[in-house]
């Protein structure tokens, strides 16, 4: 048994879609859009077989009174500890958020996490 897929709402599709493209070397699908209920969607794809689908819909929208339960982080897999550094300080570079590391946590993974267009945190491991 495998994950197909992981989905998420995001406020904006295409700065979603380009930064995964950009950081992750994801492939995309076409939009997918519902024009009787607003839904638009794309699916990611990643060189692993894993598959990342970003969501929009018009009536979901950020409820600041959220309890944060459920969705915690994704998890990417880049290879070595100096492809952890280079991608974080790349991130960095660009302007997005390090919200911690590249360290080696106390369970031993090296990683960096960073939060993507939307504010959803990545890690990235070797």
């Amino acid at each position: 048994m495998k994950i197909e897929h992981i989905a998420v709402y995001v406020k904006d599709l295409e700065k979603t879609r380009e930064f995964y493209i950009k950081y992750f070397g994801a492939v995309s699908n076409e939009i997918y859009h519902n024009k009787k209920t607003g839904f638009r969607s794309y699916f990611l794809s990643f060189s692993s077989g894993a598959r990342l689908e970003i969501m929009n819909k018009p009536e979901v929208s950020e409820n600041e009174n959220a309890c944060c339960f459920g969705y915690a982080h994704f998890a990417f897999s880049v290879g070595s500890k100096e492809k952890v550094d280079e991608l974080t300080v790349r991130l960095k570079n660009d302007g997005y958020r390090v919200v911690s590391g590249p360290r080696t946590t106390g369970d031993g993974y090296y990683e960096s996490c960073v939060l993507d267009e939307e504010g959803n945190q990545i890690e990235i491991t070797v």
